[in-house]
């Protein structure tokens, strides 16, 4: 069994920046993809970025409402993936999600979430 642990959310004001991470209980060779996805109350769970794991070259995916603005990272000595957003907007409000998918059990794993509220 995998587990996600997210830290990094809060309030921020519009134009802000936060910095999420998410680290993984194994090793993140372990994994195809990671990711973050985003869900706001009534809506589905939507893609945010995800970043090949344990790969050379890192190939990066990002949805196009935050593009320019949100960077994906990781550092594979912490097990851990960084989200980065900056410039962020009323619209980018919602509970984030750290996601793993594991090439070995064939299992996807899904942290517990971390609030992002940007508001004035």
């Amino acid at each position: 069994q995998v587990q996600l642990v997210e830290i990094g959310g809060g309030l921020v004001q519009p134009g802000g920046s936060l910095r999420l991470s998410c680290t993984a209980s194994r090793t993140i060779f372990r994994f195809a993809t990671m990711g973050w996805y985003r869900q706001t109350p009534g809506k589905q769970r939507e893609l945010v970025a995800t970043i090949t794991a344990g790969t050379s070259p890192d190939t990066f995916n990002y949805a196009d409402s935050v593009k320019g603005r949100f960077t994906i990272s990781r550092d594979n000595a912490k097990n851990t993936v960084f989200l980065q957003m900056n410039s962020l907007e009323p619209e980018d409000t919602a509970v984030y999600y750290c996601s793993a998918y594991d090439r070995y059990d064939r299992q996807l794993y899904w942290g517990q979430g971390t609030q992002v509220t940007v508001s004035a």
